[in-house]
């Protein structure tokens, strides 16, 4: 039986696409984040720990929620023997990017930054059209 090369290749595409769904890029620091549909509106709850409110930037753009963290480091070594870091995990900076499913009213997007917890609140749009009346002339 011979083996189909473009197995291996769709392998890759899945996994990449699952990379990318769930944040688990490897050395990319992705955000983790929770998102829930609640009707009228979704919420997105991002972990944010150690973050100041203006370290974060937030942006909706084409029906992505753009979350971009960073913050700087600061480093005073007032002794030789402080050491230095053999080994890291924590970042200075970290991003995610969420789609949002349906259309939202952009205008009334409204976030909250608590105890290291962003909580972004995304109205969606609805079809609903109120219309206007036509006079006849």
């Amino acid at each position: 039986m011979r083996r189909n090369p473009f197995d291996e290749l769709e392998d890759m595409f899945d996994r990449m696409s699952r990379q990318l769904e769930t944040g688990d890029l490897g050395e990319f620091n992705a955000v983790p984040v929770d998102m829930q549909d609640h009707g009228d509106e979704y919420t997105v709850v991002a972990d944010l720990p150690g973050y100041a409110v203006d370290d974060i930037d937030l942006t909706f753009a084409d029906g992505d929620l753009r979350i971009d963290a960073s913050r700087e480091e600061e480093s005073e070594e007032t002794d030789e023997d402080a050491g230095t870091y053999v080994h890291r995990e924590r970042s200075e900076s970290a991003s995610r990017v969420v789609r949002v499913p349906d259309p939202v009213v952009e205008d009334e997007i409204a976030a909250t930054y608590n105890n290291g917890t962003l909580t972004v609140t995304l109205p969606k749009a609805t079809d609903e059209v109120d219309g206007h009346s036509i006079d006849i002339n």
